[in-house]
């Protein structure tokens, strides 16, 4: 009775790029199924947060620690550079007076930290993810400081939280989620659970899709009523992605060109439900969109990208070899 679920989560973790952009349209053929568990979408960001910490291989983050530079300029940069760039454009730009939902909506998607799925996509890209590992959970431990305070420079009064409300909440879902992985860990042992990687991996894509339908919630409607508005919104969320990859790739372009990708990539997905989980799950509704159909740049990235990141790596490859 156990065999055949437990096969079946070690399948689904092997097909994890195609799984996980095929759940973004379940979502989507699911409205009145998205309504019923928007409510528990902060239970989803809680439970997809204690995998990723119950994966997170601590030597593989030590062992980047021992050389921390291209670590902490990685984090500086996804969490302080990149915001405070989007605040640039923001001012200069004048699209404030685009009213507070789209700069709120820039907000959490430049300031959240990256989805603790970044690694497993890395993974599933075939390329090493410890640098991406290393950068999610330093990105994770460092929000509760600097999303609130970047929200007050951005948003202002029209911050949904207090500074402190929004670092209490980050701290309280950040700190559950480490203690009750951190639980599971001492239960399971660290042998039980390498030996369960693929089927943890296949957990979290389920979660993952329980995620996106939550997340869809509205979408579907949405694309009925005011079609070429949603695909507008969503190609922006799709540039907006590719941006943030593309401007992280250039100027972390002199180390290695998988460290860079794995940068840029983990840069390119942040963990919006984060924020709106901390937000205790309630978003203007043009925000709310905007984090919906931003979730179709992070489950459909790893399959999009995948032509480009063996046509770059290789081509790194192929530069070292000439190089030696």
């Amino acid at each position: 009775m156990i065999r055949w679920p437990a096969a079946g989560l070690a399948w689904i973790g092997k097909h994890g790029t195609g799984a996980l952009a095929v759940s973004i349209f379940i979502g989507l053929a699911l409205p009145s199924l998205s309504g019923y568990l928007r409510p528990y979408l902060t239970v989803a960001v809680f439970s997809l947060l204690t995998l990723a910490f119950l994966r997170a291989d601590g030597r593989a983050i030590r062992t980047r620690l021992r050389h921390p530079a291209l670590l902490c300029a990685g984090l500086v940069w996804m969490m302080i550079g990149a915001p405070l760039l989007t605040y640039a454009v923001i001012e200069i730009a004048g699209l404030r007076a685009y009213g507070p939902d789209l700069v709120l909506a820039l907000y959490i998607s430049t300031a959240a930290p990256p989805v603790m799925a970044a690694p497993a996509f890395i993974y599933l890209l075939g390329l090493d993810a410890t640098l991406s590992l290393a950068l999610a959970v330093a990105a994770l431990i460092v929000t509760p400081l600097t999303a609130p305070f970047v929200g007050e420079l951005i948003l202002g009064a029209a911050l949904p939280l207090s500074v402190g409300g929004l670092a209490k909440q980050l701290s309280f879902l950040l700190a559950g989620a480490f203690l009750l992985a951190f639980l599971f860990r001492k239960i399971a042992g660290d042998e039980r659970l390498s030996r369960c990687t693929m089927h943890i991996s296949g957990l979290n894509v389920i979660l993952l899709l329980l995620f996106a339908i939550a997340a869809m919630d509205g979408v579907a409607a949405s694309f009925a009523t005011k079609p070429f508005f949603t695909l507008g919104l969503t190609a922006v969320t799709f540039l907006l992605a590719f941006a943030q990859i593309g401007l992280t790739l250039l100027i972390f372009i002199p180390a290695t060109r998988e460290d860079a990708y794995a940068i840029a990539h983990t840069c390119g997905t942040r963990n919006m439900g984060l924020m709106v989980a901390a937000f205790g799950g309630t978003l203007p509704e043009f925000t709310w969109l905007w984090f919906a159909v931003g979730q179709f740049p992070i489950y459909m990235l790893p399959m999009v990208l995948k032509p480009f990141v063996r046509v770059f790596c290789r081509l790194n490859v192929k530069t070292v070899t000439q190089q030696t």
